[in-house]
């Protein structure tokens, strides 16, 4: 989907064609789900941050100014409600507080403190798989996908004028890099 293009469907959505909002949906949701996975976030949780960040576009359409640049917008919320819930998850932390740990024993069954140990520790695992491909990873697609990972988003052209590279050859790059990356995680065992 092109900028021109979702500018002429997001218009036509904020004036209430609802044809033209599916459309919006179905063709930036792609886009909303790269970055979702991207954070490695547990199912429950990216399907919230999917759903957030879809609500957040339809509270703020009177705000948004540049309708063809709403993917970039949307691309921007996912990544900000990402990081809200992967902060909040390193906000537990342990309590000498015995009431605290009543509570848990009340609601949290032993298979269900196993179960939820072993996911930690296979999204442990995930996390330091990604890492470890993402450093066998060239230095050049280090860099492109950091860049475009970046909190606040940097644009395009920035990406373009830092690295030295067309604006046009930032979205084949970033895709082969990405699919080493696949590669290097399926290799590990990962997908």
């Amino acid at each position: 989907m092109d900028r021109d293009s979702t500018g002429i469907l997001f218009r036509a959505a904020v004036d209430g064609d609802t044809a033209a909002w599916k459309s919006l949906v179905e063709g930036l949701s792609p886009l909303v789900w790269s970055i979702v996975r991207a954070h490695g976030l547990r199912d429950a949780d990216a399907q919230e941050v999917y759903q957030t960040t879809w609500f957040r576009l339809a509270q703020n359409l009177a705000r948004i100014r540049e309708p063809d640049r709403v993917g970039a917008w949307l691309a921007s919320t996912a990544r900000h409600e990402c990081v809200k819930v992967i902060r909040t998850a390193r906000r537990i932390s342990p309590s000498d507080d015995p009431e605290v740990f009543d509570r848990t024993v009340e609601s949290h069954t032993p298979e269900q403190a196993v179960i939820d140990a072993e996911e930690a520790s296979m999204e442990r695992e995930r996390m330091r798989a990604t890492w470890q491909s993402f450093q066998e990873l060239g230095e050049n697609c280090r860099r492109l996908l950091r860049l475009l990972m970046a909190s606040p988003p940097v644009s395009y052209q920035e990406v373009s004028a830092t690295l030295g590279i067309a604006v046009g050859s930032i979205g084949p790059i970033r895709q082969r890099c990405l699919r080493r990356l696949r590669v290097l995680l399926a290799e590990r065992g990962f997908r």
